[in-house]
């Protein structure tokens, strides 16, 4: 196990707008850093750039650098061990291991962002009108992210669940 002291940051968007493409398939531990380079969340993946991909979308303003360690063969034991390990070096949790886990791991709930509006015609509607209500706010949410996303220098596509949109959640499909 490497130190995550010792691991090379690596930016989250490199030059060419693109999130590190050589993690494709990688089993591996990564730390995720705020912009000054704070630690934000610590993870672990089967496949360490789809994790990064979600994570990017449910939280743009806190992705900056990374930290990775890849693994050859998949071991929750060696992946969770390498987390803790990192976690103790740093010597606190970090917020998105603590309590804002859920903001981290979980698909993000537009529901959150219904209008007054919305909220009355959710609570009245049938079970149709409340689909479509939940698309809507879920779309709107959708280009809020893209629109960070794209301000953040993001060059790639990245396509949400669209069966999800009609519970108001987004997740990468």
């Amino acid at each position: 196990m490497t130190p995550l002291t010792d691991l090379a940051a690596i930016p989250y968007i490199d030059t060419d707008g693109q999130l590190p493409a050589q993690y494709q398939g990688k089993v591996g531990v990564y730390a995720i850093f705020d912009s000054d380079k704070v630690l934000q969340y610590i993870g672990y993946s089967r496949d360490v750039y789809l994790s990064l991909q979600q994570h990017f979308v449910r939280q743009p303003q806190k992705c900056y650098w990374l930290k990775i360690q890849t693994i050859d063969r998949p071991s929750r034991s060696v992946l969770e061990n390498i987390r803790q390990e990192w976690i103790e070096e740093n010597g606190s949790v970090p917020p998105g291991n603590g309590a804002d886990e859920t903001i981290w791991t979980q698909p993000i709930d537009a529901k959150l962002s219904l209008t007054p509006e919305e909220q009355k015609s959710l609570a009245d509607g049938d079970e149709l009108a409340q689909i479509k209500i939940l698309k809507t706010a879920a779309r709107r949410v959708e280009a809020e992210i893209s629109s960070q996303l794209q301000t953040r220098g993001l060059q790639m596509q990245l396509r949400f669940n669209p069966k999800l949109k009609e519970q108001g959640l987004l997740d990468l499909k």
